[in-house]
């Protein structure tokens, strides 16, 4: 398959080169594996939880009862899941003090800093746009209701026309 000058695509990817396009077999296999990495760095950093904990500790290190509380909505569950899966990403950092009972405190690595930037940037546009877009999701809410109410019209037209009782046969001799 041939791209633009400086691409060449191969089974759905895209390789963006220098100069000329590399064929189409070059570095597929290194592609493809850098997008499945890529992606499932992108699933834990784009997770809506990871966004809200990564914003509340960059302001300084939490206790999991902090961080729950200061989410809300979140289950107990799910902010275990989501502090595990930062821990062994490197981004967060959990320290645990040998008090009674025994306190454990969630931080943000250097690594996890670097994030808090790109999510705090996330988070500012989504509420810079959340009116726009609650106002675009009504719009395609009533838009596909609309479509499905015409369409259940269509085919209850359909079904009436087709079950509508046939005419008694008359006799001949009648």
């Amino acid at each position: 398959m041939r791209g633009q000058e400086g691409t060449s695509a191969s089974h759905g990817h895209t390789a963006v080169t220098k100069g000329k396009a590399k064929p189409a077999s070059a570095g597929v296999h290194t592609l493809s594996r850098d997008c499945d990495r890529v992606g499932k760095v992108l699933s834990r950093i784009g997770d809506k939880w990871t966004v809200l904990v990564v914003m509340l500790l960059s302001r300084g290190p939490r206790r999991f009862s902090e961080l729950k509380r200061e989410i809300g909505g979140v289950s107990q569950r799910m902010l275990t899941l989501t502090l595990r899966g930062l821990e062994r990403d490197g981004l967060v950092e959990r320290t645990v003090y040998a008090t009674t009972p025994p306190r454990v405190d969630y931080a943000l690595t250097p690594l996890g800093h670097s994030l808090r930037e790109p999510a705090e940037s996330l988070g500012d546009w989504a509420f810079a746009y959340l009116d726009a877009i609650e106002r675009a999701r009504q719009t395609f809410d009533d838009r596909a209701g609309a479509d499905a109410a015409g369409a259940e019209r269509a085919v209850s037209r359909v079904v009436r026309t087709e079950t509508r009782p046939l005419a008694r046969p008359t006799k001949s001799g009648d």
